[in-house]
């Protein structure tokens, strides 16, 4: 099975005939360090890489893993998502094409496929909070007003005002990470930076999932950049962004309850200056191991009757969309049923 490989640290990276070689390089002169041992790769064995320091390489090195059809993401030193290196898309078909555009430029149409998306987002949110309320969390008021505002997203009648709804649903949302959360307090949701550590592992955590969402996105017929419930910009895939509402709250959310209350990640994984919080090094490699072990877990599917990944799980989300785009068959989305 292919594997995901993080860097971490600037280095160097080479092709050396069929292996890759990595090369740990000085932050500040870029020269290789004395005491850093070069780190061999198998092409066979990568999926994807995930980079969150300086990577010095080469446009023949971009041409060999686009032939290899492995992924390069990079993140920046504020562990903000900056873009992604893609192999070609050979998937891509002109029919599928045009049925995305065609659902995006409708009105009516696009508002149906964003109001499933937030349907799903709910759903599963609302999974979450209830989970913690059986186990006598105090939840109640979020769960009721989260209901209340869920009943007018059929009404809604534009994405404008479904932004809105969605915006106000997650705030009540994260008012409840308190109660959930032990030891950690999430003062109110902040990005780019985040403020405190809950809202560093929310902006990291969301943004691997977006990752796993455009990935998901690429090995199927869609176009990741004509969206529904985002608007489609430059520099950004926002279909993934479309399809990470509804996992966010599987893959992301529960993985930070569980790291936090079992106190996997504490206080000192965290790098804190006047403005922001981010995780360290330490941190990003526990929170990581988490998120990957869980998208690796798998359920029993209803409808095939069999076992698949949570990560499997974005890929069928495709496959359903798709299907609603070419009319075959109505799209509903996942929505966890345990």
């Amino acid at each position: 099975m292919k594997k995901t490989f993080y860097l971490f640290n600037p280095g160097i990276l080479e092709r050396k005939d069929n292996t890759l070689k990595f090369t740990p390089v000085s932050e500040e002169s870029g020269v290789a360090l004395p005491e850093s041992k070069p780190r061999y790769l198998p092409v066979e064995d990568i999926d994807e890489f995930y980079v969150f320091g300086s990577l010095k390489t080469n446009s023949a090195l971009y041409n060999f893993l686009g032939q290899k059809g492995i992924i390069v993401h990079f993140f920046d030193y504020y562990e903000n998502y900056t873009g992604s290196f893609m192999p070609r898309d050979s998937l891509l078909a002109g029919r599928m094409i045009l049925a995305q555009v065609s659902f995006y430029q409708d009105r009516k149409k696009r508002l149906v496929v964003a109001k499933k998306f937030i349907e799903g987002a709910i759903s599963n949110m609302m999974k979450n909070l209830k989970y913690y309320q059986r186990r006598d969390r105090d939840l109640e008021r979020e769960i009721q007003a989260m209901e209340t505002l869920g009943g007018l997203i059929e009404s809604a009648p534009g994405i404008e005002e479904l932004m809105g709804l969605e915006g106000q649903i997650r705030t009540y949302y994260y008012e409840a990470f308190n109660r959930i959360i032990n030891d950690f307090e999430m003062q109110g949701r902040s990005k780019q930076p985040p403020k405190n550590e809950i809202n560093a592992l929310i902006s990291f955590g969301n943004m691997i999932c977006y990752t796993f969402c455009l990935k998901a996105i690429h090995q199927t017929q869609l176009n990741p950049t004509i969206s529904y419930l985002h608007e489609p910009g430059e520099r950004r895939y926002s279909l993934a962004l479309d399809l990470a509402e509804i996992f966010k709250p599987l893959l992301v959310d529960r993985v930070i309850f569980k790291v936090l209350n079992k106190k996997e990640i504490q206080e000192k994984h965290f790098d804190r200056n006047l403005n922001w919080c981010l995780l360290n090094e330490s941190g990003k490699k526990i929170f990581i191991k988490a998120l990957e072990d869980k998208a690796a877990e798998t359920i029993k599917h209803r409808s095939l009757k069999r076992s698949v990944s949570y990560r499997h799980l974005i890929k069928l989300e495709c496959y359903k969309l798709s299907k609603h785009l070419l009319k075959i068959e109505e799209y509903q989305p996942f929505k966890m049923y345990w």
